[in-house]
């Protein structure tokens, strides 16, 4: 199991023992044990030791029904997931719906790994599951930076205004005759220009990371189809292995994306994006 979603099983695993706890059939039958146990002697005339043992019993098959009820175990999973890939976080209303429909396919794919029984089906649901942790956590990263450069109202204006204010520095630099003063244009023109291709740069970036989510959505989508049929059909090698390869892909590609929004600005959440220096613009 990947280190990402060990992790967060981990997590789920707590959520989940709490849930089958807290649950009401779980309080009704310790209330109704509790209440038998301190009855002298208990119903059909048993001693109120054995009703407790009973209702421990009891208690011991409602949590681990909950254990291991597929839907209920994705469920909580999800709740985990929400947690570390927060959609609410995003501003982005529609940036925000791809994060969640990203969750969605993860519970569902969740939900599927689990309904199987131990075996060659279950062990290569398990691997896909692993790297589509991976998956989700490359969309949201893009998610954010995405979601940070679209709110920051600065780049935007700095993109209206570089244009002009370079054409009218070209103006100025044609017609002016000091060479000193054409010197300090020519640096201040060169300067410009380097702020400028970074801004058309970190701008090209962002629109290939909101393809490649597009993308990337839809590619859950065909992986959730296959893996249902992986579960319908008789399994063989040769189409587990092209899921596999299918979700590397999909997971390097997206993380080589992140890699190159990362050389192009240094990013933080909920504040403005530092571009690079001129000197280290490419």
């Amino acid at each position: 199991m990947s280190d990402l979603r060990s992790q967060l099983h981990k997590e789920a695993r707590s959520n989940i023992l709490q849930y089958a706890l807290l649950r009401w059939e779980s309080a009704a039958v310790i209330a109704l044990t509790l209440i038998v146990y301190f009855l002298a002697p208990g119903p059909l005339g048993l001693p109120g030791e054995l009703w407790l043992l009973l209702g421990l019993a009891g208690l011991a098959l409602l949590v681990y029904s909950s254990l291991t009820d597929a839907e209920a175990n994705a469920r909580v999973l999800l709740t985990v997931f929400q947690e570390r890939f927060n959609p609410a976080r995003i501003q982005d209303a529609s940036l925000r719906r791809e994060v969640e429909e990203a969750l969605e396919y993860q519970r569902r794919i969740e939900v599927q790994v689990r309904a199987q029984p131990a075996g060659l089906i279950r062990e290569r649901l398990n691997d896909a599951a692993n790297q589509l942790s991976d998956w989700i956590s490359n969309i949201y990263q893009l998610a954010l930076r995405v979601d940070t450069y679209r709110a920051d109202d600065l780049l935007a204006r700095e993109r209206g205004s570089l244009p002009q204010e370079l054409e009218t520095l070209q103006t100025r630099r044609q017609r002016e005759q000091n060479s000193s003063v054409q010197r300090q244009l020519d640096q201040v023109l060169a300067s410009k220009g380097a702020q400028w291709q970074t801004l058309r740069e970190l701008d090209a970036r962002m629109r290939q990371a909101q393809l490649q989510m597009d993308q990337s959505t839809t590619a859950l989508a065909t992986i959730y189809g296959q893996i249902q049929l992986l579960n319908a059909e008789a399994i063989n090698r040769g189409g587990a292995e092209r899921l596999r390869s299918d979700i590397q892909e999909q997971v390097k590609r997206l993380d080589d994306l992140v890699v190159s929004l990362n050389e192009v600005y240094t990013y933080q959440h909920d504040s403005r994006p530092n571009l690079p220096s001129a000197d280290n613009a490419s």
